[in-house]
C-alpha cells in the first residue's frame, strides 16, 4: 500500500474549472477549505462564473489550455500553495468545450481537449500520484434502448464516431479509454463520472441546453422554443446535485464509470412550462427542428451511485428551475457570452 503524505489542506486542481459545472465544483470545494487553483482558457465559460472566488485566499486561477505544457511548479500566483513541493491531491478534469447545438463551432479543440488534453493531465495524476476524476458524459452510451430503459454502466449503444458530433460523444468515450489505460498501466488512482443532462445557474446561453434559453425567452415574453416534439424526453439534475456527487466519487476507491443524473424524466414541453409559470410570462411553447445529427438521450440508472456513494439527486425540478430563473434574474443586465463563432 502507498503511503500517503499528510497536508494541512489538499491543492485541488480543476481544469475547466469557470465552466457551468466547474466554477459550481471550485465554489464548492474552496467553501470547504482546500487550496482551489481554477483553470480555463474561457473557449465555453465565462470569466463572471468565478469572479466571486477571486477574492478567497485559498483560490487561484490560471488561464491555460489545457493541451499546452505547463509548470504549476514555477508559476508565482501558486507559490502560496507550495505546489513545486506538495504537488496535487486531486485532479477533476471537466475542460471539454461544450455546444450541444453546434459543434462545428470548435470540433478540433474538442477533440483535442478529448484526446491529448486527458493525457497531459493524467500525466500529471501520474507525477504528483493524484487523485484523478474525469468528467465524461451519457453521449457515450450512444443510441438508447428502444423501449425506454435507463442505463447502466455497462449498456453500449451505437454511436457515429465520424460524424460532426464526434468531436464530443466519440472523443469522450476515448478520454474514458485513456484514463482506464493509464490506471491499469501506472496504477493511477482515477474515476470516471458519467454525467447527464444538468442545469441550473451559470449556464451558457444559446449552446443548445435548452433550460436557460427557456428562460430568457420567458422573461422577454418571447416564444419558448423547444427543439424537438411534444413527446421530446430529457433527464434533468440540478448541479448541486451534481457537484456533490462528483465530491462523493473523488472521496471514494471506486475506479469505474459511475453515472450521475436524474432517472426521472421531463418531457421538454414540461419543463418550458413550468418555466413560464415561474416568470409568470405570457410566452407561449412553440416547437422546432432538433439540433443536427442529436438523437433521444438516455435516461440514467443511478442505483450503482445510490448504492456505492449513497447518492441521489436532492433538489426537485420545480426549485431548480426557480433557482435558475432567479440567477437569470439576478444577472441579465451583465453581458453574458454565448460560444465562439469558430476555431481560432
Amino acid at each position: 500500500m502507498a503511503i500517503k503524505v499528510y497536508f494541512e489542506k489538499k491543492n485541488i486542481l480543476i481544469l475547466g474549472g469557470a465552466g457551468f459545472i466547474g466554477s459550481h465544483l471550485c465554489e464548492h470545494l474552496v467553501k470547504a477549505g482546500g487550496n482551489v487553483i481554477c483553470v480555463d482558457n474561457f473557449v465555453s465559460s465565462d470569466v463572471d462564473n468565478i469572479r466571486a472566488l477571486l477574492e478567497y485566499p485559498n483560490f487561484e486561477f490560471v488561464k491555460h489550455d489545457i493541451t499546452e505544457d505547463i509548470d504549476y511548479g514555477t508559476l508565482p500566483g501558486l507559490k502560496k500553495f507550495e505546489v513545486e513541493v506538495q504537488g496535487f491531491q486531486e485532479i477533476y478534469n471537466l475542460a471539454c468545450p461544450t455546444a450541444p447545438k453546434d459543434y462545428t463551432k470548435f470540433p478540433i479543440k474538442t477533440a483535442i481537449a478529448n484526446s491529448v488534453g486527458v493525457v497531459k493531465s493524467l500525466e500529471l495524476a501520474k507525477q504528483y500520484k493524484s487523485r484523478y476524476l474525469l468528467a465524461s458524459t451519457s453521449a457515450v452510451y450512444g443510441k438508447p434502448p428502444e423501449n425506454g430503459k435507463a442505463v447502466k454502466e455497462d449498456y453500449y449503444g451505437l454511436l457515429d464516431f465520424l460524424g460532426p458530433r464526434a468531436c464530443y460523444n466519440e472523443g469522450k468515450r476515448f478520454a474514458e479509454t485513456l484514463v482506464m489505460t493509464y490506471r491499469d498501466t501506472y496504477q493511477l488512482n482515477t474515476s470516471i463520472a458519467r454525467i447527464f443532462s444538468t442545469y441550473g445557474p451559470r449556464m451558457l446561453q444559446q449552446s443548445g441546453r435548452q433550460v436557460p434559453d427557456f428562460i430568457r425567452s420567458a422573461v422577454k415574453n418571447e416564444n419558448v422554443m423547444v427543439a424537438g416534439d411534444e413527446k421530446s424526453l430529457l433527464s434533468f439534475c440540478y448541479v448541486k446535485d451534481v457537484v456533490e456527487g462528483m465530491i462523493s466519487l473523488m472521496a471514494s476507491e471506486i475506479s469505474e464509470p459511475i453515472n450521475f443524473g436524474s432517472g426521472s424524466p421531463q418531457t421538454l414541453s414540461e419543463v418550458a412550462k413550468k418555466v413560464i409559470e415561474i416568470i409568470n410570462s405570457s410566452s407561449e411553447v412553440k416547437y422546432t427542428q432538433k439540433y443536427a445529427y442529436t438523437m433521444q438521450p438516455a435516461i440514467p440508472d443511478i442505483n450503482k451511485a445510490k448504492n456505492e456513494l449513497n447518492w441521489f439527486p436532492l433538489v426537485s425540478i420545480d426549485e431548480g428551475l426557480k433557482l435558475a430563473v432567479d440567477y437569470f434574474k439576478g444577472t441579465a443586465f451583465l453581458h453574458r457570452p454565448t460560444i465562439q463563432s469558430q476555431e481560432e
